[in-house]
Protein backbone atom coordinates (compact mmCIF):
# COMPACT_ATOMS: atom_id res chain seq x y z
CA UNK A 1 0.00 0.00 0.00
CA UNK A 2 0.99 3.58 -0.59
CA UNK A 3 -0.01 6.86 1.01
CA UNK A 4 -0.50 10.20 -0.70
CA UNK A 5 -0.28 13.29 1.49
CA UNK A 6 -1.06 16.73 0.14
CA UNK A 7 -1.89 20.24 1.21
CA UNK A 8 -2.81 23.36 -0.72
CA UNK A 9 -5.11 26.36 -0.62
CA UNK A 10 -8.69 25.16 -0.24
CA UNK A 11 -10.59 25.22 -3.52
CA UNK A 12 -13.36 23.24 -5.26
CA UNK A 13 -12.59 19.95 -6.95
CA UNK A 14 -9.56 18.70 -5.00
CA UNK A 15 -11.06 15.48 -3.69
CA UNK A 16 -12.71 14.68 -7.02
CA UNK A 17 -9.47 15.25 -8.92
CA UNK A 18 -7.48 13.01 -6.56
CA UNK A 19 -10.05 10.19 -6.69
CA UNK A 20 -10.35 10.38 -10.48
CA UNK A 21 -6.59 10.29 -10.97
CA UNK A 22 -6.27 7.24 -8.74
CA UNK A 23 -9.08 5.40 -10.54
CA UNK A 24 -7.77 6.26 -14.00
CA UNK A 25 -4.36 4.83 -13.11
CA UNK A 26 -5.48 1.51 -11.67
CA UNK A 27 -5.44 2.33 -7.95
CA UNK A 28 -8.02 1.56 -5.30
CA UNK A 29 -8.60 3.87 -2.31
CA UNK A 30 -8.24 2.03 1.00
CA UNK A 31 -8.55 5.00 3.36
CA UNK A 32 -9.12 8.72 2.95
CA UNK A 33 -9.29 11.67 5.33
CA UNK A 34 -9.16 15.42 4.87
CA UNK A 35 -9.25 18.62 6.87
CA UNK A 36 -9.85 22.29 6.11
CA UNK A 37 -8.01 24.70 8.39
CA UNK A 38 -10.05 27.89 8.71
CA UNK A 39 -7.12 29.75 10.27
CA UNK A 40 -4.94 29.50 7.18
CA UNK A 41 -7.36 28.46 4.43
CA UNK A 42 -5.26 25.36 3.80
CA UNK A 43 -6.70 21.98 2.82
CA UNK A 44 -4.99 18.78 3.99
CA UNK A 45 -5.60 15.29 2.64
CA UNK A 46 -4.21 11.82 3.30
CA UNK A 47 -5.13 8.92 1.03
CA UNK A 48 -4.02 5.31 1.42
CA UNK A 49 -4.25 3.49 -1.90
CA UNK A 50 -3.38 0.15 -3.39
CA UNK A 51 -2.51 -0.40 -7.07
CA UNK A 52 -4.60 -3.12 -8.64
CA UNK A 53 -2.99 -6.49 -9.30
CA UNK A 54 -0.26 -6.30 -11.90
CA UNK A 55 0.18 -2.54 -11.51
CA UNK A 56 2.33 -0.23 -9.40
CA UNK A 57 2.13 3.36 -8.18
CA UNK A 58 4.37 4.84 -10.89
CA UNK A 59 1.68 5.66 -13.48
CA UNK A 60 -0.38 7.40 -10.81
CA UNK A 61 2.64 9.28 -9.44
CA UNK A 62 3.50 10.55 -12.92
CA UNK A 63 -0.08 11.51 -13.76
CA UNK A 64 -0.61 13.22 -10.43
CA UNK A 65 2.07 15.82 -11.14
CA UNK A 66 -0.40 17.62 -13.42
CA UNK A 67 -3.03 17.64 -10.65
CA UNK A 68 -0.49 18.95 -8.15
CA UNK A 69 0.50 21.74 -10.51
CA UNK A 70 -3.13 22.68 -11.22
CA UNK A 71 -3.95 23.09 -7.52
CA UNK A 72 -0.44 24.29 -6.46
CA UNK A 73 -0.08 21.40 -4.02
CA UNK A 74 2.70 20.24 -1.79
CA UNK A 75 2.56 16.46 -1.94
CA UNK A 76 4.42 13.26 -1.10
CA UNK A 77 3.84 9.61 -1.96
CA UNK A 78 5.29 7.00 0.41
CA UNK A 79 5.37 3.22 0.34
CA UNK A 80 3.79 2.05 3.60
CA UNK A 81 5.38 -1.37 3.24
CA UNK A 82 8.78 0.23 3.89
CA UNK A 83 9.22 0.82 7.65
CA UNK A 84 10.60 4.16 8.76
CA UNK A 85 14.24 3.81 9.72
CA UNK A 86 14.94 5.54 13.01
CA UNK A 87 17.71 6.03 15.54
CA UNK A 88 16.83 6.19 19.24
CA UNK A 89 18.74 8.52 21.54
CA UNK A 90 18.60 7.92 25.29
CA UNK A 91 20.45 8.94 28.44
CA UNK A 92 19.97 7.02 31.71
CA UNK A 93 16.21 6.53 32.01
CA UNK A 94 15.36 3.65 29.66
CA UNK A 95 11.61 3.12 30.15
CA UNK A 96 10.65 4.78 26.85
CA UNK A 97 13.42 2.97 25.01
CA UNK A 98 12.34 -0.38 26.45
CA UNK A 99 8.73 0.25 25.40
CA UNK A 100 9.75 1.20 21.85
CA UNK A 101 11.91 -1.91 21.58
CA UNK A 102 9.04 -4.14 22.69
CA UNK A 103 6.61 -2.60 20.22
CA UNK A 104 9.19 -2.83 17.43
CA UNK A 105 10.07 -6.44 18.23
CA UNK A 106 6.41 -7.51 18.31
CA UNK A 107 5.54 -5.72 15.08
CA UNK A 108 3.33 -3.06 16.65
CA UNK A 109 5.38 -0.19 15.29
CA UNK A 110 6.01 0.09 11.53
CA UNK A 111 9.62 1.16 12.05
CA UNK A 112 13.10 -0.23 11.75
CA UNK A 113 15.30 0.76 14.71
CA UNK A 114 18.76 1.14 13.23
CA UNK A 115 20.74 1.87 16.38
CA UNK A 116 20.73 3.24 19.90
CA UNK A 117 22.85 6.28 20.73
CA UNK A 118 23.54 7.46 24.26
CA UNK A 119 25.70 9.87 26.20
CA UNK A 120 25.94 7.17 28.88
CA UNK A 121 26.55 3.42 28.67
CA UNK A 122 23.58 2.36 30.84
CA UNK A 123 21.47 1.19 27.88
CA UNK A 124 24.18 -0.92 26.24
CA UNK A 125 22.95 -4.20 27.73
CA UNK A 126 19.45 -3.47 26.48
CA UNK A 127 20.77 -2.74 23.00
CA UNK A 128 22.90 -5.89 23.03
CA UNK A 129 19.90 -8.00 24.04
CA UNK A 130 18.11 -6.81 20.88
CA UNK A 131 21.19 -7.19 18.64
CA UNK A 132 21.20 -3.48 17.94
CA UNK A 133 24.32 -1.34 17.41
CA UNK A 134 25.03 0.81 20.48
CA UNK A 135 26.97 4.03 20.15
CA UNK A 136 28.29 5.60 23.33
CA UNK A 137 28.90 9.27 22.58
CA UNK A 138 29.70 11.23 25.76
CA UNK A 139 28.72 14.89 25.69
CA UNK A 140 30.41 17.77 27.46
CA UNK A 141 30.34 21.48 26.77
CA UNK A 142 33.64 21.11 24.94
CA UNK A 143 32.66 18.02 22.91
CA UNK A 144 29.02 18.88 22.12
CA UNK A 145 29.66 19.98 18.53
CA UNK A 146 31.77 16.88 17.79
CA UNK A 147 29.16 14.63 19.42
CA UNK A 148 26.46 16.01 17.13
CA UNK A 149 28.73 15.51 14.14
CA UNK A 150 29.10 11.87 15.16
CA UNK A 151 25.33 11.47 15.53
CA UNK A 152 24.79 13.00 12.08
CA UNK A 153 27.39 10.63 10.61
CA UNK A 154 25.60 7.63 12.16
CA UNK A 155 22.29 8.87 10.76
CA UNK A 156 23.83 8.98 7.30
CA UNK A 157 25.59 5.62 7.60
CA UNK A 158 22.44 3.85 8.79
CA UNK A 159 20.20 5.72 6.32
CA UNK A 160 17.96 6.70 9.21
CA UNK A 161 15.15 9.17 8.58
CA UNK A 162 13.85 9.79 12.10
CA UNK A 163 15.51 10.64 15.40
CA UNK A 164 13.59 9.72 18.55
CA UNK A 165 14.69 11.28 21.83
CA UNK A 166 13.59 8.66 24.34
CA UNK A 167 14.55 10.73 27.39
CA UNK A 168 17.81 11.96 25.88
CA UNK A 169 18.75 14.64 28.39
CA UNK A 170 20.82 16.88 26.16
CA UNK A 171 19.83 20.13 24.47
CA UNK A 172 20.51 19.92 20.75
CA UNK A 173 22.12 22.84 18.94
CA UNK A 174 20.18 25.16 16.68
CA UNK A 175 22.16 23.88 13.70
CA UNK A 176 21.33 20.25 14.44
CA UNK A 177 17.64 21.07 14.94
CA UNK A 178 17.54 22.91 11.63
CA UNK A 179 19.25 20.07 9.76
CA UNK A 180 16.70 17.54 11.00
CA UNK A 181 13.66 19.82 11.12
CA UNK A 182 10.46 17.77 11.30
CA UNK A 183 12.47 14.58 11.88
CA UNK A 184 13.25 14.73 15.61
CA UNK A 185 10.57 13.64 18.09
CA UNK A 186 11.06 14.29 21.78
CA UNK A 187 9.09 13.11 24.80
CA UNK A 188 8.71 15.76 27.48
CA UNK A 189 7.97 14.58 30.99
CA UNK A 190 5.22 17.11 31.50
CA UNK A 191 1.94 18.24 29.97
CA UNK A 192 3.10 21.24 27.97
CA UNK A 193 2.90 24.03 28.57
CA UNK A 194 3.60 23.26 32.19
CA UNK A 195 6.33 22.87 34.76
CA UNK A 196 9.55 23.58 32.91
CA UNK A 197 13.07 23.01 34.11
CA UNK A 198 14.37 20.51 36.62
CA UNK A 199 12.26 18.09 38.68
CA UNK A 200 8.85 18.68 37.07
CA UNK A 201 7.22 16.00 39.23
CA UNK A 202 8.47 17.68 42.39
CA UNK A 203 7.09 21.01 41.17
CA UNK A 204 3.77 19.34 40.39
CA UNK A 205 3.69 17.71 43.82
CA UNK A 206 4.44 20.99 45.58
CA UNK A 207 1.62 22.68 43.67
CA UNK A 208 -0.85 19.93 44.62
CA UNK A 209 -1.81 19.06 41.05
CA UNK A 210 -4.51 16.50 40.36
CA UNK A 211 -3.31 15.48 36.92
CA UNK A 212 0.09 14.89 35.38
CA UNK A 213 0.96 14.27 31.76
CA UNK A 214 3.48 13.87 28.99
CA UNK A 215 3.95 15.56 25.62
CA UNK A 216 5.56 14.28 22.42
CA UNK A 217 6.61 17.08 20.10
CA UNK A 218 8.90 17.90 17.23
CA UNK A 219 12.19 19.44 18.31
CA UNK A 220 12.88 23.00 17.23
CA UNK A 221 15.35 25.73 18.17
CA UNK A 222 12.93 26.79 20.93
CA UNK A 223 13.42 24.37 23.80
CA UNK A 224 10.31 22.27 24.51
CA UNK A 225 8.14 24.53 22.35
CA UNK A 226 8.02 22.56 19.09
CA UNK A 227 4.79 21.48 17.38
CA UNK A 228 2.91 19.02 19.60
CA UNK A 229 2.15 15.57 18.17
CA UNK A 230 0.55 13.67 21.05
CA UNK A 231 -0.25 14.15 24.72
CA UNK A 232 -1.49 12.02 27.58
CA UNK A 233 -2.59 12.55 31.15
CA UNK A 234 -2.72 10.55 34.35
CA UNK A 235 -4.84 11.32 37.41
CA UNK A 236 -3.13 11.68 40.78
CA UNK A 237 -4.36 12.54 44.27
CA UNK A 238 -3.11 14.26 47.40
CA UNK A 239 -1.86 10.86 48.55
CA UNK A 240 0.66 10.62 45.72
CA UNK A 241 4.26 11.52 46.46
CA UNK A 242 6.66 12.97 43.93
CA UNK A 243 8.10 9.46 43.54
CA UNK A 244 4.74 7.81 42.84
CA UNK A 245 3.87 10.60 40.39
CA UNK A 246 7.13 9.93 38.60
CA UNK A 247 6.38 6.19 38.39
CA UNK A 248 2.94 6.89 36.91
CA UNK A 249 4.44 9.51 34.62
CA UNK A 250 6.88 7.03 33.14
CA UNK A 251 3.99 4.89 31.90
CA UNK A 252 2.36 7.94 30.30
CA UNK A 253 5.62 9.03 28.70
CA UNK A 254 6.11 5.62 27.12
CA UNK A 255 2.56 5.48 25.74
CA UNK A 256 2.62 9.02 24.35
CA UNK A 257 6.02 8.63 22.68
CA UNK A 258 5.00 5.34 21.07
CA UNK A 259 1.80 6.95 19.80
CA UNK A 260 3.75 9.84 18.27
CA UNK A 261 6.22 7.51 16.55
CA UNK A 262 3.37 5.43 15.13
CA UNK A 263 1.64 8.54 13.78
CA UNK A 264 4.87 9.58 12.09
CA UNK A 265 5.56 6.12 10.68
CA UNK A 266 2.04 5.92 9.24
CA UNK A 267 2.62 9.31 7.59
CA UNK A 268 -0.32 10.92 9.38
CA UNK A 269 1.40 14.11 10.58
CA UNK A 270 1.30 17.38 8.67
CA UNK A 271 3.55 20.13 9.99
CA UNK A 272 1.78 23.45 9.72
CA UNK A 273 3.74 26.27 11.29
CA UNK A 274 3.72 25.74 15.05
CA UNK A 275 0.88 23.24 14.80
CA UNK A 276 0.42 19.69 13.60
CA UNK A 277 -2.54 18.32 11.63
CA UNK A 278 -3.05 14.60 12.32
CA UNK A 279 -5.05 12.65 9.73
Amino acid sequence: MFVLRLNCKDQPGIVAAVAACLAENGCNIEESSQFFDPLSGQFFMRVVFRPLEGKDEKPFAAAFEAIAAEFTMQHHICDLSQPVRMAVLVSKFDHCLNDLLYRWRTGHLPVEITCIISNHDDAKALADSHDLPFHHIPVTKETKAKAEENIAAIMQQTESELIVLARYMQVLSNEFCSTYEGRIINIHHSFLPGFKGAKPYTQAYERGVKMIGATAHFVTRDLDEGPIIAQGTQEVTHADSAESMQAKGRDTESLVLARAVKLYAERRIFLHGQRTIIL
